[in-house]
């Protein structure tokens, strides 16, 4: 059967992909009186008099919300908060399989940044973490940019910077392979929305030596006018030779590629002339801006998609369970920059050295050690940065 008929068929057996159970033992009246009426006051007024405490008296510590106004629906795009429903419940059910990281799935029915930003900053007293999830740019750039000046709770967008700590994990043992150094390499990224530009922030942060992003207009280049906001200070940051042009002129030279855009966008042709063991990482879903078959036949060294039927899946799962486990663990006020840049470092190191291959440049994403590995170096880094609070 296919995989979506099989999917849709399992959803109605469901009913849902997750539910509440219950932490303590109801079968008597003094349970009662423990878990609620009246005793339940005593911790109410411990809480009252210090907030802190919400985090031990309460299941807050391990209580992350991921949220969504439906707007950017994996592929699917603007199909609704109800309509969203099914992924932000997929995303709790992983949160909790691969890190023991209890998630709620709150679908909210607005587009305006205002009253998103209004409403998860009125609920967010009863989570530690806030999960960002599926809202189109460049609302999406503003809601988590506001949220995080107004919490003092990690606000993650995972399209985003989920996406951008794989790839950059990905690209490390990919430059590895390939002989490459990172401060060396000129990489294009094709698709200037949230996921682009968070990889181009994600890559320099990592010291690489050019990147050149493509949107529909073609190459971004500082002094162009754009209709997105954030393309002005991705293009003071990136293109330094100031490059102009379409998505081959970029490609030409370059060493490596990265697709968040649409499917068959890319050309063999385009794949040879970049440089030598090129490294492509053709993220679109389901149908990558080239298939692997086509680019290695083209040249490419390494290929990467974003599909499990191929080797060397980029794939979120194997960076936000360990990251938001590292976050809550300390008590985090915000994921940063220094966190992610460790988040990625440990998902690359996750893969032996004498198991580092062209077809294998992530760990497996069912490895539970992978989500462990992540918590612990985003705990350590959370701590030397000064956000962490224990």
């Amino acid at each position: 059967m296919d995989i979506m008929e099989s999917a849709l068929k399992k959803h109605y057996e469901w009913k849902g992909k997750i539910e509440v159970v219950s932490r303590t033992p109801i079968n008597n009246r003094e349970e009662l009186s423990l878990a609620y009426t009246p005793g339940v006051a005593r911790p109410c007024l411990e809480i009252e008099k210090n907030p802190e405490l919400s985090y031990e008296l309460t299941r807050r510590a391990n209580l992350v919300a991921v949220i969504t106004d439906g707007t950017a629906v994996l592929g699917l795009g603007d199909i609704g908060p109800r309509a969203a429903m099914p992924v932000m419940e997929g995303k709790c059910a992983l949160f909790k399989e691969f890190a023991g990281v209890d998630a709620f799935p709150i679908c909210v029915n607005s587009k305006d940044p205002d009253e998103i930003v209004r409403t998860i900053e009125l609920i967010s007293y009863s989570f530690g973490g806030i999960n960002l999830e599926d809202i189109s740019a460049p609302r999406c750039f503003e809601i988590e940019k506001r949220l995080k000046e107004k919490l003092d709770i990690p606000v993650f967008h995972d399209d985003q910077h989920g996406t951008a700590i794989v790839a950059s994990a990905a690209m490390m043992n990919a430059a590895k392979i390939a002989g490459k150094k990172i401060s060396e390499m000129t990489l294009v990224i094709n698709g200037a929305g949230a996921a682009g530009i968070a990889i181009a922030k994600q890559f320099l942060s990592l010291g690489i030596g050019n990147i050149i992003m493509v949107d529909l207009c073609g190459i971004i280049c500082d002094g162009d006018e754009f209709k997105n906001p954030a393309h002005y200070e991705i293009a003071k940051v990136t293109n330094k030779n100031h490059l102009k042009g379409t998505l081959a002129d970029a490609m030409r030279g370059a060493d490596a590629f990265i697709g968040v855009s649409k499917p068959d966008l890319v050309s063999e042709e385009m794949v040879a002339s970049m440089n030598e063991k090129a490294i492509i990482f053709a993220m679109a879903n389901p149908v990558p801006e080239i298939m692997p078959d086509k680019a290695k036949a083209a040249g490419a060294f390494i290929v990467g998609t974003g599909r499990s039927d191929f080797p060397n899946q980029i794939n979120n799962v194997v960076a936000f369970p360990g990251i938001f486990k590292g976050a809550l663990a300390v008590r985090a006020r915000d994921i940063n920059e220094e966190m992610k840049l460790a988040a990625a470092k440990a998902i690359a190191n996750c893969v032996p050295e004498n198991e580092l291959c062209p077809e294998k440049i992530l760990p497996d994403s069912f490895d539970r050690k992978v989500p462990e590995a992540v918590a612990k170096a985003v705990a350590e880094a959370a701590k030397k940065s000064g956000v962490a609070r224990i």
